[in-house]
């Protein structure tokens, strides 16, 4: 078992600096979303997020934080509004994700809940940083793939760039080796497993990932 263990002083920027990913759990049924989380933080994916347009999203967060234990860094995804971020709280979420720049950045800011922020333009990305964002979405990351966001880090070297959307292996390591900070990864990392799919197939494109995002960080790059 490869199972998540952090230093006492870890934090969100640094867990994403060191480990270059976060994946992404959405489906319909709640306890397969469940065990793909636990399954992820087991095969040493140190960051899991939750959506909460999830089955049970809030309860699989809440399972997921009590079978894993408080150390692990498990966070609500598609956050939207204030009671949003409150609830997600509330079930133990340690890190907000947001798709765009709503309420619930600064809602997440307020109350200490480290916020990955969704935002696509140059704007954006400086709006969420000075809102207290802890890193940048940038999503749909496929829009303009890794070139766009080469284009970004050119006037924005120090915003920590997170892709999201369409995000495969091939894009992950363009992204990386392009400047990104991390990428976040759905369903070419997950698969079937939230729909009650293959578990081991599930750790082994898991291992795949983890290994691609370390050696990558073990370069330097970003």
């Amino acid at each position: 078992m490869n199972a998540v263990h952090h230093r006492a002083t870890d934090s969100f920027p640094a867990v994403l600096r060191r480990t270059r990913l976060a994946a992404i759990v959405r489906g319909p049924d709640a306890d397969a979303a469940l065990r793909t989380v636990l399954t992820l933080l087991d095969e040493g994916v140190s960051l899991v997020e939750v959506s909460l347009n999830t089955a049970d999203a809030l309860g699989v967060i809440r399972r997921a934080v009590a079978e894993a234990g408080p150390s692990a860094f498990i966070g609500a995804g598609t956050v939207l509004t204030e009671d949003d971020v409150a609830r997600a709280r509330e079930a133990g979420a340690s890190w907000i994700v947001t798709p765009a720049l709503t309420e619930s950045l600064a809602a997440s800011v307020r109350v200490g809940l480290p916020v990955l922020a969704g935002a696509l333009t140059p704007t954006e990305a400086v709006a969420a940083r000075r809102a207290g964002a802890d890193a940048v979405k940038l999503f749909p990351a496929s829009l303009g793939g890794p070139s766009y966001l080469k284009a970004l880090r050119d006037p924005f070297p120090d915003i920590p760039f997170v892709p999201v959307g369409g995000v495969d292996l091939t894009a992950a390591e363009e992204y990386l080796a392009h400047g990104a900070v991390a990428v976040g990864v759905g369903s070419p990392l997950v698969g079937d497993a939230v729909r009650g799919g293959d578990l081991e197939a599930l750790r082994e494109r898991a291992r795949t990932f983890v290994e691609l995002c370390a050696t990558d960080a073990s370069r330097g790059q970003g």
